[in-house]
């Protein structure tokens, strides 16, 4: 486990370290193994910090960590990227996306946002619109693919963990509360860690460049009120 926080009782494989920069992604990549099964991309702020650190965390660090670390992946291992709801518009801002991940590497994140008329509020799900997105792009990367190594995401709705508090403040409670109102009630870490464990495993050996919407149903709900159904 990979945290730029140690938790009270750390462990033996716990290793604090920081994505949110060049020099910290290489200093965890020199104390990884050689050889692992899997990559659980589960890292991820929510913006209250700003657009260009969220993105840094979120998407530019998390992309050049798993770049970085694609050739220790076993054959046939799997990446699984935790995604959103909140990147739902991928698809009505795909030209903004595609823009925004086609920067290759680790970039200068404030030339990106003023290159792409990027406003400090949307740092979080644009994120997630741009994790999305790669997400399906890594899938037929040849560093992946040709190593038969799967990409996926899977988006979450609102999950009742300390972080929701700060989604209230930067999606806005009514967001938030209709979100939930919509599904009965919001997730708790234990109804997305199955699914994440699921993907990584060889029990999804034929799921690929896919996004799960492990949300209860809501993004059924915002489909039948965006496509009129």
């Amino acid at each position: 486990g990979i945290d730029v926080r140690a938790p009270a009782n750390p462990g033996p494989n716990f290793l604090q370290g920081d994505i949110s920069s060049p020099a910290g992604i290489a200093a965890i990549v020199a104390q990884l193994p050689n050889r692992f099964d899997a990559l659980l991309n589960i890292a991820g702020i929510s913006g209250t910090v700003g657009a260009e650190k969220t993105l840094a965390v979120n998407f530019y660090g998390l992309r050049a960590l798993t770049e970085a670390v694609a050739g220790r992946i076993r054959e046939g291992g799997s990446v699984v990227n935790v995604a959103s709801v909140a990147g739902y518009g991928w698809r009505a801002n795909l030209d903004r996306a595609k823009r925004m991940v086609g920067v290759k590497g680790f970039p200068d994140i404030a030339k990106v946002m003023a290159d792409n008329d990027v406003p400090n509020e949307i740092g979080y799900p644009l994120s997630k619109e741009l994790l999305i997105l790669w997400t399906q792009l890594a899938a037929h990367d040849p560093q992946f693919k040709d190593r038969s190594i799967r990409v996926n995401s899977v988006s979450p709705g609102p999950v009742e963990t300390v972080i929701l508090k700060e989604f209230r403040s930067v999606l806005g409670d009514a967001k938030v509360d209709s979100d939930i109102a919509r599904v009965g009630r919001a997730a708790t870490a234990s109804d997305i860690a199955p699914v994440v464990l699921f993907m990584a495993s060889d029990g999804a050996r034929w799921i690929n460049g896919a996004n799960i919407a492990n949300d209860g149903g809501l993004e059924a709900s915002i489909n039948a009120d965006v496509l009129g159904y």
